[in-house]
């Protein structure tokens, strides 16, 4: 069984979408098993351009797409991205498309909450999308979430919302806002079950069955490693684990199943939102790359943060998430730099460190330990094999992997689908 896991290797934003794309043409279905709408792939296809955010990008190409237990689905914006997704001629059937029935819901009621939590917050405002993804996640673990299975049941539905009710209910007091209201909320679900219906099903079962005839199957990951719940720089990090190892528990396969693990990683470094960034770079550098890399949110169209590639943080989130190997991506970005760095190591104090450190102000604080690079003459971009490549770029290449300990097994050198040099093809192994 050759399976491929994909999962960002920074902070989200490293071009899986392209990756992805590629991969799920080749695959038999292709699976979300974290995450909310609040993470986005841009696929372009010719001359057509899809904005995912929930959907896996499976769905564009009509291979099996199916979503895990470990997704927080907000039903409501399934609907207006099927409909966007319709619009340009892609179809979506019960054939194509599942959701698994144990999915935890969001409610117009974790929007809200996830809203007046970042407006009140102030200096410790830690940048959510404001799309209820964290406060549905806190539902589940606290047990009181409405599932998809329980749309088939909202007759039933009285002691759920008790339990829901009670917890929320308190909340929105201390912000001032009204109770929930239960009868308002109970419309929308009656609404929005129909459609969710023809697509709910065991799909941890459909897995397991797919996977006895032999198929391939991708599994997509959302945002970055270092978003991570657990392993991110928090708090700053989105509230569901995204290494490699959750797949096993947010599609319902074992741990065998993630195959190999590509890990997405872009050849400087991003992030949206607040937090920790030893290499960011606040002048015209930094500047220059996010003209040049286009460098906005998929989904929140925010401004990225933009700055210089960090092989410790690579190297740390490759170790964790036991990547086979690496994607880079936006290699082109770096083209007509006369100097390019890449942070090697941090001082932290009187100590020199080879690992980010778990706590926040230590995260704030560490200095980045620069390598220099000359930068190349000439252009990559929409180079196909390494002879395309200015030498000077191999070079670049060559040392981001032997600083993050891991091969790369393709280089993507723009946008388009074919414009990618494969070194090792994941579905192969």
């Amino acid at each position: 069984m050759a399976n491929v896991t994909v999962i960002g290797a920074q902070w989200g934003d490293e071009g899986k979408g392209k990756i992805v794309d590629w991969l799920a043409s080749r695959a038999d279905a292709v699976v979300r098993f974290q995450g909310g709408h609040n993470a986005g792939h841009t696929l372009v296809v010719g001359d057509q351009t899809y904005k995912l955010s929930l959907l896996p990008s499976g769905i564009v190409t009509g291979t099996l797409s199916l979503i895990g237990n470990g997704v927080v689905l907000d039903p409501w914006a399934l609907r207006d991205e099927i409909a966007k997704l319709e619009s340009q001629g892609v179809s979506i059937t019960p054939d194509n498309f599942g959701i698994a029935d144990n999915c935890p819901l969001i409610l117009p009621l974790h929007r809200d909450l996830d809203g007046l939590r970042e407006a009140a917050a102030g200096k410790g405002k830690i940048g959510t999308t404001g799309r209820g993804i964290g406060p549905a996640y806190e539902d589940k673990v606290g047990r009181r979430a409405i599932r998809v299975c329980d749309l088939a049941h909202l007759d039933d539905l009285e002691p759920q919302l008790d339990r829901l009710c009670a917890h929320h209910d308190a909340l929105r007091a201390g912000f001032g806002q009204d109770p929930v209201d239960r009868e308002g909320l109970l419309e929308e679900l009656r609404d929005i079950a129909p459609f969710v219906a023809q697509f709910a099903q065991p799909v941890w079962k459909r897995l397991n069955d797919v996977r006895k005839t032999g198929a391939k199957i991708l599994f997509e990951g959302a945002q970055g490693v270092l978003l991570d719940v657990d392993h991110g720089t928090y708090p700053f990090v989105t509230s569901s684990n995204t290494v490699s190892g959750t797949v096993a528990s947010g599609s319902g396969l074992g741990p065998g199943s993630a195959g190999f693990v590509l890990g997405i990683v872009k050849a400087y470094t991003t992030r949206v939102g607040s937090g920790p960034f030893p290499t960011e770079l606040e002048d015209e550098t930094g500047q220059r790359l996010g003209e040049r890399g286009h460098e906005f949110g998929t989904v929140t169209a925010r401004k990225r943060r933009c700055g210089w590639f960090d092989a410790v943080l690579v190297r740390q989130t490759c170790a964790l998430s036991g990547v086979t190997g690496i994607a880079l991506t936006k290699i082109d970005v770096l083209d007509g730099f006369e100097t390019i760095k890449i942070c090697t190591g941090y001082r932290l104090g009187d100590k020199v460190l080879d690992y980010l450190p778990s706590h926040a102000a230590e995260q704030d604080a560490v200095e980045p330990i620069y390598e220099e690079f000359e930068g190349w003459e000439g252009t990559t971009v929409g180079a196909r094999s390494w002879a395309d490549l200015p030498a000077q770029a191999i070079k670049y290449i060559r040392r981001i992997e032997e600083l993050i300990e891991c091969p790369v097994a393709s280089v993507s050198t723009s946008p388009e689908r074919d414009d990618t040099i494969l070194v090792r093809d994941p579905f192969a192994d």
